[in-house]
């Protein structure tokens, strides 16, 4: 493995475009497969270890003055257009073959900075999902694709710590709420908007089956439930789609669910592994 690892650390000590901040995309490959090769290395205390860990440490501090910068621009007011350049090219079909998290991922959790939740999460409802984060490219496929104005508000229905309601807020001017049962994620999430200086978007805890809703005109959900909870707030969101015009967006296995609803008519074709968006039936 020192043959490999040794490879690698030459291969990142010279490629000098590692080093411009944009390139965040094949920095993160580089930390990863750093990462990989120190995991399984029995060098500790030799010169190639120390350089691998010095090379680490280089690339991370460019990430995190990266982040900070955005963090500065996003506190003074900027949006969407402090990320467009890291973005991917969403007709490219391979921007979604992937379907875990990736370099975006990396960014957003720089920018976000959410603080760990308090130990002792309370137990899920059986019909309850447990907490996984949409991935970033399609929070922001989201965003591209949804085309949110200032007059819109976004709920995400089990926000869990937020990205979605965050990521939105920073990129449009449409009000954001997250409704997040676990009281932990709701503190967390709401840190990091204040620290954002995010002034339309905002956390409840609660339970979604009673939560307010009459404000939404887009709601989001990654498949934070099923069953006879999923039944209840989509008869909810149906209550609030015969007085007004509301759109869903929908992730994960929820989605075929949604599909049937007679009331909702498909936005688009519906593509597996990619969110899908709905509108209420006039």
């Amino acid at each position: 493995m020192s043959k490999a690892l040794l490879t690698l650390v030459e291969k990142l000590e010279q490629d000098r475009s590692l080093r411009m901040p944009r390139n965040i995309r094949q920095r993160s490959q580089g930390l990863d497969e750093l990462e990989a090769c120190l995991a399984v290395d029995q060098l500790n205390g030799t010169a190639l270890h120390q350089r691998a860990t010095s090379i680490s440490t280089e690339l991370e501090s460019i990430n995190f003055r990266l982040y900070e910068s955005i963090r500065r621009e996003i506190q003074r007011g900027a949006c969407r257009e402090i990320l467009i350049e890291w973005l991917p090219d969403w007709n490219d079909p391979a921007t979604f073959a992937n379907l875990g998290y990736d370099y975006l991922d990396e960014l957003v959790g720089g920018i976000l900075q959410l603080e760990e939740p308090s130990p002792g999460v309370a137990p899920l409802e059986s019909e309850m999902v447990a907490y996984q984060p949409t991935p970033a490219r399609h929070i922001f496929d989201f965003i591209n694709r949804a085309a949110l104005i200032e007059q819109d508000s976004l709920i995400d229905l089990g926000a869990g710590l937020g990205q979605v309601t965050l990521i939105t807020s920073i990129c449009c001017k449409a009000r954001c709420t997250g409704i997040e049962l676990e009281p932990s994620y709701v503190e967390s999430a709401s840190k990091s908007a204040q620290s954002l200086k995010l002034n339309k978007a905002s956390f409840i805890q609660g339970d979604v089956r009673r939560a307010a809703l009459a404000e939404g005109t887009v709601f989001y959900l990654y498949t934070p439930f099923l069953g006879t909870i999923l039944r209840d707030v989509l008869d909810s969101l149906r209550q609030e789609a015969a007085c007004r015009k509301i759109r869903l967006a929908t992730f994960g296995p929820c989605t075929p669910i949604v599909a049937a609803e007679h009331w909702l008519n498909i936005n688009g074709p519906l593509i597996a592994d990619r969110i899908a968006l709905f509108d209420s039936r006039a």
